[in-house]
């Protein structure tokens, strides 16, 4: 049944990819959940993006008889991502264990994914906003290792979740793949609670 002031059935799936805007962030470790939404919608064949709840959203089905998905990359910066993805979810009628989160990973060595539903937050940023938002953890989540420096200074972790891949571009596509085929696993065959 369609929401008020909306268009349409509700989804079935909302994913989100986590990243930050701007040229300077593309191709950096924290910013490869926007690069696996973006492969995502390629492959649904997703209309181009529109701006809304202060992010970029594409709306479609993953393929014929397919899920109705919705795709948003949050354009609040990472620490304020809920304030996209909460009123996304209000209006687009995604239930919370619907909502499938992609995002990097530190305590994850580089191309390790793991899928899970719920869990804790490791520090992340975006998805300590995340929780605040949608107020519960519950939510699923692709995590792709991006690898972690060697030192627990906060400055000098920030500086390399910020920064580019030192591995191969090709090495870095090929996780992305990886991780878009773990994210269409899921909508085919649901996430067990953690």
């Amino acid at each position: 049944m369609p929401l008020p002031g909306r268009r349409g059935a509700p989804v079935d799936w909302l994913i989100v990819g986590l990243g930050n805007p701007g040229s300077e962030y593309e191709r950096t470790r924290h910013n490869i959940g926007f690069e696996i939404a973006r492969t995502l919608s390629r492959r649904w064949e997703l209309p181009k993006p529109k701006t809304r709840f202060r992010g970029l959203l594409s709306e479609g089905r993953t393929g014929p008889g397919g899920p109705r998905v919705a795709v948003l990359l949050p354009q609040t910066y990472m620490n304020e991502a809920g304030l996209s993805v909460r009123p996304a979810r209000g209006a687009l009628g995604a239930e919370l264990d619907h909502v499938l989160v992609l995002h990097d990973e530190i305590d994850l060595p580089f191309g390790d994914i793991r899928v899970r539903l719920g869990g804790g937050l490791a520090g992340h940023n975006g998805l300590k906003s995340l929780k605040q938002g949608l107020g519960s953890a519950d939510f699923g989540r692709v995590r792709v290792g991006v690898g972690r420096p060697p030192t627990t200074d906060p400055d000098l972790v920030a500086a390399y979740v910020l920064g580019r891949f030192s591995e191969p571009r090709a090495d870095v596509e090929a996780v992305v793949e990886r991780a878009a085929d773990a994210a269409e696993r899921v909508l085919r065959d649901g996430l067990e609670p953690r």
